[in-house]
């Protein structure tokens, strides 16, 4: 039996989020039935992570086990041939045995896309966060360098995890405009539930003005009544995973 590595692209606007749901339609269900249409065999596919509802993915990862010949180098168009149209396999490969998209995983990068303009965009609309106001994009340069390094970011995670170690590494952040949009690209070892999000959110109240207090203090207060809002799910994309 083969252990297969694939990298996946997906516009998550139409899906209940990675994981496969009874009643919902799941990114993981979705291509699990497309496997089974071209091998005749019930695998289950593990991604790196779950991606919520509405979150999107330039280069997921996932694995599962296989006992069909097919070569690799033709799964992907055979798999792209039964997949509906916001999902797209771009690679695939034979890993080791042990290999886990999951486990194996020592980062993850994420973009986040934001449309800073006081009309809505019928092109971004469901790839990016509509902001209305003005945002104040220095400061928000100024203060996500705050970010960067080893932090508890228990002010981060939105209720409902059970996460107990809350303490993260932040390896990159860069922010960037480009007329009306602003990419937020963030890399680290880990992140909590809702936790790029949530930093969205604090940065555009911090370019509001809403939010005055200095990041860094923020972080170390450990509380999440002092970060901002979550930003909505839409704007955000799974970049790439290392291993």
């Amino acid at each position: 039996m083969r252990n297969l590595m694939i990298k996946i692209q997906y516009n998550g606007a139409n899906y209940c989020g990675w994981q496969k749901q009874p009643d919902s339609l799941g990114i993981q269900g979705t291509i699990e039935k497309a496997i089974y249409e071209i091998t005749k065999e019930e695998v289950k596919i593990t991604g790196s992570g779950r991606t919520d509802a509405g979150v999107h993915a330039l280069g997921q990862v996932a694995n599962f086990k296989l006992n069909s010949e097919i070569p690799t180098d033709r799964i992907p168009n055979a798999l792209n041939a039964k997949l509906p149209k916001d999902i797209a396999i771009i690679s695939c490969k034979e890993v080791e045995e042990e290999f886990h998209s999951r486990y194996s995983a020592k980062g993850k990068r994420y973009r986040y896309l934001i449309y800073n303009s006081p009309y809505r965009s019928p092109i971004y609309k469901d790839t990016s966060y509509h902001v209305r106001y003005e945002l104040d994009f220095d400061k928000m340069c100024e203060q996500a360098k705050y970010l960067v390094g080893r932090h508890d970011f228990k002010g981060f995670m939105s209720s409902g995890s059970s996460v107990v170690d809350t303490v993260r590494t932040i390896y990159d952040i860069e922010i960037t405009k480009d007329e009306d949009l602003i990419i937020l690209e963030i890399e680290g070892n880990g992140f909590l539930y809702n936790m790029v999000r949530i930093i969205v959110g604090t940065l555009v109240d911090i370019g509001r003005g809403r939010i005055k207090e200095n990041l860094s203090d923020i972080i170390n207060s450990k509380s999440r009544s002092k970060t901002g809002h979550t930003a909505p799910a839409h704007g955000l994309f799974l970049k790439k995973v290392d291993y």
